[in-house]
């Protein structure tokens, strides 16, 4: 998106910006949304993440007051809005589907809810034109949606949504109809817009990858409730459960006993291999170790002190290789990672396993 053409931004608050407290959905006897809790700071980009039927999207919804809570409050900008409509609410959203007037041209449906809020014809326009000039788009004013490709389509209704200048701007999953090099393309345009424009921007997704490249938080959900809450480093790197280690990318989780710990340290035992890492609360007994596949090093003659194991799959993705590794003790399948596609390790063949600590982490049994 051209960021040539720059509007004020707004200045960012230590007030929160969205506030959940307590809220809870429920349709008949399913609850949607479990007692959910959380702010989102002013001029930051925060991800509701979670597989789906978890309440990410319900939750959006809430806060754009196309739902109502059946209990707890809602707060935009320090104001009560749990029973407002979401025309009395100052927030905007873009939707998967982009939502487009298929009868207006590209103006017509980025101005209209200009117009619509009583704005005369040629303000309207030049709102509307300096919007896509954000997002790209001049020249485009007079095309049809069906004249335009899915990612300007989505521009499209990027622009229409920031022209109202919302307090919060809503998307929900964005990219879920564009391809794979296209949405990479377009969630770094929206997330560029989103810190030049210093917008306050909710975001939903199902996909891992697409959170950690544009969030300053994620709101992890699952089964209603909040998970885990946070950066996308702490939420990749220091998984609090069973279900955050294996949601947040792919993780090998090692049943490990723990042998001694410290307030800060533990030892732990997985297999032949004796680990120092931090405790992270876990006391001695039964734990958890989460294991990246980048973690995993392959180490050619089953050297001591290693875990043994054997390639049972090998697979070259261009740029890096994947391993199913069966280890003996402890007995489970081992997925790896190696930058080195040259030589690959082929299948059959036998070999020491160790790990990475700066790659592993040590979570609660749960």
């Amino acid at each position: 998106m051209d960021q040539t053409a720059k509007t004020a931004a707004p200045v960012a608050t230590d007030r929160p910006a969205v506030r959940f407290e307590g809220v809870t959905k429920q349709y008949g006897a399913v609850t949607a949304v479990d007692n959910v809790s959380f702010d989102i700071a002013a001029a930051s980009l925060v991800t509701l993440l979670g597989p789906s039927g978890c309440g990410k999207t319900t939750t959006l919804r809430l806060i754009a007051g196309l739902e109502q809570t059946s209990t707890g409050r809602i707060l935009i900008d320090d104001k009560d809005v749990t029973l407002l409509s979401a025309a009395e609410r100052d927030v905007s959203m873009v939707f998967q589907s982009y939502a487009l007037f298929p009868h207006m041209n590209v103006m017509e449906n980025v101005s209209y809810g200009l117009r619509a809020m009583g704005l005369g014809k040629a303000q309207a326009a030049e709102r509307a034109a300096e919007k896509l000039s954000l997002v790209g788009l001049s020249g485009y004013e007079k095309r049809q949606p069906s004249e335009l490709s899915g990612g300007q389509q989505q521009r499209v209704a990027v622009a229409r949504a920031i022209v109202l200048e919302p307090k919060v701007l809503l998307f929900d999953e964005p990219l879920s109809n564009l391809d794979a090099k296209l949405r990479r393309r377009v969630r770094d345009e929206i997330r560029g817009l989103q810190q030049d424009l210093a917008l306050t921007m909710v975001y939903v997704t199902h996909d891992q990858e697409e959170a950690l490249a544009v969030s300053d938080r994620i709101i992890v959900m699952n089964a209603a409730r909040v998970a885990q809450d946070g950066t996308p480093r702490d939420l990749y790197n220091e998984p609090t459960n069973r279900f955050i280690a294996d949601f947040m990318g792919d993780a090998n989780l090692l049943d490990v006993e723990v042998l001694s710990s410290s307030a800060t340290s533990a030892r732990v035992k997985v297999g032949p291999l004796l680990l120092d890492m931090p405790a992270r609360g876990n006391a001695p007994g039964p734990a958890m170790l989460a294991v990246r596949p980048n973690a995993v090093r392959i180490l050619p003659g089953q050297p001591a002190g290693t875990m043994k194991g054997q390639v049972v799959k090998s697979s070259y993705l261009g740029d890096h290789m994947e391993y199913r590794i069966a280890i003996s003790d402890p007995a489970v399948e081992l997925f790896a990672t190696s930058p080195d596609v040259t030589p690959a390790v082929a299948e059959g063949t036998m070999v020491g396993i160790d790990f990475d600590p700066a790659k592993i982490v040590l979570i609660k049994d749960d």
